[in-house]
This record gives C-alpha cells, sequence and structure tokens, in this order.
C-alpha cells in the first residue's frame, strides 16, 4: 500500500490523500477538495484514481468530486447516510465494508458519528496500519461538532472504536493543527512532556512534510485520549465549576470539546 499525503496550502489547511496499489497503480483519493493537486500528484507517480471517498458530507471534503470525477471516471464513495446531501455517490458505505484498490490493498469502512452522525474513517490494518480519519480524529486533537455533530457521538468514537486499534496505527487527518492542537493540550495539562517536546517542532514545520502521529503518541499527547488524568480533571473544573471531583469520562470529553470550541 502507498499513501501519498497532499498539503492543500488553503486557509482551511486541508489534507488530501491518494491510496495507491504498489501492483497496479490504481488509487483512492480521499477528500480531494483541492482536486487539481490531487489529479496533478496522481499523474507524477503514475497513478490511475479510479475511487474517490468522502470521509462525510461538508462542501470542503466533497468541493472537488464533480471535477475529479470527470477527469477520470472514478466512483466516488461515502457514508450511505451521506449520499443524498453529497450528491453523485456511486457506493454508499456502511460499518465493515471493505474498499478494494487494486490488488493489494484493502481498507475497513468504520461508522464514526460525532463531527458529523454520517462520518466513516477508513482502516488500514496489519504491518502499514492507518487511519484515515476525516475529521473525527486530528493530530492532537478532535473534530468539532458545530454542523450536524454530537458530542456525545464523538465521545463513543473515541472510546469503542478509535482507542482500540492498534498503537502503531498511522493517524492521517483531513486537517493540519497539530501546533494549536498541542497547545490546547498544555493549556489543559501543563506537565505534559511529550506534548511540550513536539511543540516547538511543530511550530516550525512546513505542513507539506508535517508529522505523522501514531495512536499510540495520541494518547499521550492528545487531551481527548486523557480523560481520566487528574491534571485535566483539576483545570477543567477550574472553568466549570459545577463539575464533581471525580467526573466521568464522557462528561470531561464533552466538556473539553466545549472548551475547545472557544478557545
Amino acid at each position: 500500500m502507498l499513501t501519498e499525503r497532499i498539503w492543500s496550502g488553503n486557509s482551511l489547511r486541508n489534507f488530501h490523500y491518494l491510496v495507491a496499489c504498489s501492483e497496479t497503480g490504481e488509487a483512492l483519493a480521499v477528500d480531494p477538495l483541492e482536486w487539481r493537486l490531487v489529479l496533478d500528484a496522481a499523474r507524477a507517480r503514475g497513478w490511475q484514481i479510479t475511487q474517490i471517498l468522502n470521509t462525510h458530507e461538508h462542501q470542503d471534503h466533497t468541493g472537488g468530486n464533480a471535477p475529479l470525477k470527470a477527469a477520470t471516471g472514478a466512483k466516488v464513495l461515502a457514508h450511505a447516510g451521506a449520499a443524498a446531501a453529497i450528491g453523485g455517490v456511486d457506493r454508499g458505505l456502511a460499518k465493515g465494508d471493505r474498499i478494494r484498490v487494486g490488488r493489494t490493498v484493502e481498507l475497513e469502512c468504520l461508522d464514526t458519528p460525532g463531527h458529523t452522525m454520517t462520518h466513516v474513517c477508513l482502516l488500514s490494518r496489519g504491518a502499514e496500519a492507518a487511519l484515515y480519519c476525516g475529521d473525527t480524529l486530528f493530530n492532537a486533537g478532535a473534530g468539532n461538532c458545530y454542523n450536524g455533530g454530537d458530542p456525545e457521538a464523538l465521545y463513543d468514537t473515541f472510546v469503542t472504536q478509535l482507542a482500540r486499534l492498534p498503537e502503531a496505527t498511522r493517524v492521517y487527518p483531513g486537517h493540519e493543527y497539530l501546533a494549536r492542537n498541542l497547545e490546547f493540550t498544555l493549556d489543559r495539562e501543563p506537565a505534559n512532556r511529550d506534548a511540550a517536546a513536539l511543540l516547538e517542532g511543530a511550530r516550525a514545520q512546513d505542513p507539506a512534510a508535517a508529522r505523522v502521529t501514531t495512536l499510540g503518541e495520541e494518547k499521550r499527547i492528545n487531551a481527548f485520549f486523557r480523560l481520566q488524568n487528574p491534571q485535566v480533571i483539576a483545570r477543567l473544573r477550574e472553568k466549570f465549576p459545577d463539575l464533581p471531583e471525580h467526573p466521568d469520562a464522557r462528561t470531561v470529553f464533552v466538556r473539553l470539546r466545549e472548551l475547545r470550541n472557544r478557545w
């Protein structure tokens, strides 16, 4: 399996991805908003885009579908519940569906509500474990729930699905927000040495060559995975005096998301 991450250079800080078969050169394009960049990258590698995958229905992930489909003849895949909102979807996806790319790539569809209620992530298992996670999970952060989402559903996705994936799984999100998310983690947990160690490099990095984290790292640097950390809880209670001394993990997650909304 070959992964090409494409930096958009736009104000939304989008990442796009090509996931390709090393034998056939067939490729899947993930959330190709800046579709010309994606098409140029595929052509430069000698790949043929045969499928387009939208992780969810927001325009900043679907806006390149029509021209890229016109240029390549690729089929469009998305959550079955988002198909009507996106339009032009050729295959509606559900939990557990498999997406084949050429002869060597198989991706598992995860149904991951929260950012929106019709959001999918793609999981590659085994030696090349990778998660193409759209706006569900960011490097050191979590998606917002402004436009059709639900923070409690996002909590369930984190706890019952993402946290259980192998720690070596590489995290490929839909946007580059690493430095800002690390700053939030350190605002919530100033003693987090792992987050502090990454922050200087994250501030200085070229987004086109941004660090790729793993789920194991996320559990050390991402406040939304650190729901039982005493410092996270203590500092959250300073912002929300109504919280009990020992709040449950769901409450901590939802309040963290509420705080991050205005942070």
